[in-house]
């Protein structure tokens, strides 16, 4: 192809003539819309922009910008059925209506419009903040005819032709990378070449190759975090998207030619049992997503332009959480059983210790004998362990100079609750209540139910004066609920709900601190993170493992909101304090355990920590990382080490943090400093004095003992 070509392109896309509808500049990446001249379809190629790799002839389809599936029409061939609902009848009957481009406001958006001769219109919507380093996309369908459309697809963005400088269908050279996630390790990189997922073409290109992953039910960080980036390994080309939804989700890796797409966003009948049906004049909109191209060597490079999103959140936040203050969580010093008694013994201890929030968590309702993780819901101050009121515990905070938090699990009952006997305004399937082993769970729908948390939930928070809620969800809903087209859709519909409740919940408290928590880390996608200004990044509260899986989070959400647990014990070492004070340095320092017993010489290591956190904190805000050494295969127990290397947004800062595990100790350690800047170190953190060098660009360290932390700070010069 001739680059920059406006007319008329000469390329083999199965014998069609293909023309550049449009291409639009921005920052770093171009966008630019294909059409098919006989068919009509649009099809959109994200290209990184400066980067001057030739693009190669193809034998490949213009795949459709939009994709979407309503019932009755025809499916796709090929033994698509049941594998793939992409580009049926619905997509190749819409036809190219018109484009249009704003800019306002900082924002680009190109709005691209297609229909059919049904009345059926799609608008297919890229957004691009000038300066970001991501475009959001999204689609919305309009039934402009008379009868009622019944979707069963309808996604939310779709990349067609990627890869587009390798030649044929790019053998050997196409990378696919995914986040796997399961409880307490989140965030585990999978890398897999597209030959080992069967997504090479066939001799000819008849059958559908398709890879469909993602998550059922409401939960959408289990078994996946909603992500999927392909690189061409080549030219050293990333493609990549989010997906902003707190449900339901799929992503598809798609071929049947050369070409080689990538399309995602609810998921779909197949997937998860969702059909919407639009009504004549209705409309319906896709969640977003969160989609990037850039020519880097590194996923690491790749992904921090998909978290850097967060920004725009990070931008609105309540001011305290500028500087990132550091949390006190009782949870692991009272086990679920906070008291005024157990909380003023603390409050005693830590005060002026410079904390900014203390949270109190679960418990804080349970009646006598009656265990936290199955009575909530009913959410009454318990006079066991609150004997003079709860206002008096929150004063006592906030004498001590910190803000007061609260925790609730706002969606769900507990089995030993009132709440959870009250069926009719909780979640059915089937006419059944929905029940889990321990809990149910409100439906959100319902305006009872919100007014009930308005009181329940608001009203705590407005009486005693909060500044902190913990918004906690222990269980699934699975695959749907009644009271719509389709369970898919009920569960679509109760979770819009819930964020529109969080959304409520800022508005009668404004300046409020919101913590997204769901068993840890199930919930950490960019819609609700977009709510919040953090989340617990897993329940691994203890563990070895910590670091391993916060670093793992630097490729899936913002740094900035990623709150990682320092449980400190009266048997802890000071090199075990310092390794879980150290781990906090990958995102947002969270201190809890046996903080009254502590010795002086303890507490000395937590403070010198929590005084090098607070001069890296510039860093976590606004910064690129980098992480380095082998491959950790077992989690649970781990082998080697890990260095990872955070650079700050103007390069004149930087902090790295390396851990060391079990196994053969390395001779030394190597960690190469990006960006070409000459780093000086300013200090070193751990358990005893350590010492490290900086010679051409990169940071030694040698190592004498396992199970050992240090961290380093950087200064240019």
């Amino acid at each position: 192809m001739e680059r920059g070509k406006k007319a008329e392109v000469k390329e083999k896309w199965w014998g069609m003539a293909v023309e550049i509808l449009k291409e639009y500049a921005l920052g770093d990446m171009k966008a630019r819309y294909l059409k098919d001249k006989e068919q009509g379809q649009v099809g959109l190629l994200l290209l990184p922009a400066g980067y001057d790799g030739i693009e190669q002839e193809k034998n490949q389809k213009t795949d459709s910008l939009v994709q979407i599936m309503a019932a009755g029409d025809i499916y796709n061939e090929a033994y698509a059925m049941g594998t793939s609902m992409r580009d049926g009848e619905t997509v190749r009957r819409l036809r190219f209506a018109e484009q249009s481009e704003t800019d306002r406001e900082g924002e680009k958006c190109i709005q691209t419009v297609l229909r059919d001769d049904r009345g059926y219109q799609v608008t297919h919507y890229l957004v691009w903040r000038h300066g970001a380093r991501y475009v959001r996309i999204f689609c919305e369908f309009v039934n402009l005819g008379n009868e009622m459309a019944q979707l069963e697809m309808f996604e939310s963005f779709s990349l067609g032709g990627i890869s587009p400088y390798t030649a044929q269908d790019g053998a050997e050279t196409l990378q696919i990378y995914r986040l796997r996630s399961v409880w307490s390790q989140e965030g585990r990189l999978e890398a897999l070449p597209v030959e080992d997922l069967q997504l090479e073409p066939a001799w000819e290109p008849h059958a559908v190759r398709c890879e469909k992953f993602g998550q059922a039910g409401s939960m959408p960080v289990n078994r996946f975090f909603p992500f999927a980036a392909v690189e061409d390994t080549e030219h050293h080309v990333f493609w990549g998207a989010q997906i902003a939804h707190p449900a339901s989700w799929q992503i598809e890796l798609y071929r049947k030619d050369d070409g080689f797409c990538m399309s995602g966003g609810l998921a779909d009948r197949d997937f998860g049992h969702w059909m919407k049906h639009v009504g004549p004049k209705e409309a319906f909109r896709t969640p977003e997503a969160i989609v990037s191209v850039a020519h880097t060597d590194s996923i690491d490079i790749f992904t921090g332009r998909l978290t850097s999103a967060a920004q725009e959140a990070l931008e609105k936040a309540p001011k305290p959480e500028r500087e990132l203050p550091i949390v006190f969580n009782e949870y692991c010093t009272t086990w679920g059983n906070p008291s005024h008694e157990n909380i003023s013994a603390i409050v005693e201890k830590i005060k002026g210790k410079g904390f900014g929030y203390f949270v109190i968590d679960c418990g804080w309702f349970k009646e006598e004998g009656v265990p936290w993780d199955i009575s909530m819901g009913d959410y009454e101050v318990s006079p066991q362990l609150f004997p003079k009121g709860l206002d008096k515990t929150v004063s006592l905070i906030r004498k001590a100079g910190m803000v007061p938090g609260i925790w609730f699990e706002i969606e769900t009952v507990g089995r030993a609750s009132r709440a959870y006997q009250m069926e009719k305004h909780l979640l059915h399937k089937d006419g059944k209540t929905l029940t889990s082993y321990f809990r149910r769970f409100w439906d959100m729908r319902d305006p009872w139910v919100e007014q009930y948390l308005t009181d329940k939930v608001i009203g705590t928070l407005k009486k005693y004066g909060f500044g902190y809620m913990k918004i906690d969800y222990n269980e699934t809903i699975g695959i749907g609920c009644d009271g719509a087209e389709s369970l898919g859709e009920g569960l679509r519909q109760n979770m819009e709900k819930s964020q529109e409740f969080i959304e409520k919940t800022k508005r009668e408290i404004p300046g409020i601190v919101l913590e997204n928590c769901a068993s840890g880390g199930h919930r950490l996608e960019p819609s609700l993170m977009g709510q919040m200004s953090m989340a617990s990044f897993s329940d691994a509260h203890e563990c070895e493992e910590i670091p391993i899986i916060a670093a793992n989070l630097h490729r899936a959400i913002h740094p900035a909101q990623s709150q990682i647990w320092a449980v400190i014990r009266e048997a802890d070492s000071r090199k075990r304090i310092a390794y879980s004070v150290i781990n906090t340095f990958l995102g947002r320092m969270c201190i809890s355990g046996d903080v009254v017993g502590l010795s002086e010489g303890q507490w000395e290591v937590i403070e010198n920590g929590m005084a090098f956190y607070k001069k890296i904190v510039p860093v976590i805000a606004r910064g690129q990382s980098y992480r380095f050494g082998p491959k950790i295969r077992s989690a649970r127990h781990p082998k080697g080490w890990q260095g990872l290397v955070r650079i700050g947004a103007d390069g004149d800062d930087a902090y790295a943090v390396i851990h060391l595990f079990d196994g053969e100790l390395p001779e030394q350690i190597a960690l190469k400093l990006p960006k070409g800047q000459r780093y000086k170190i300013e200090e070193v953190f751990s358990d005893t004095p350590e010492t490290a060098e900086i010679k051409d660009g990169v940071l030694y360290y040698r190592p004498m003992e396992n199970r050992k932390a240090l961290a380093i700070r950087m200064k240019a010069c």
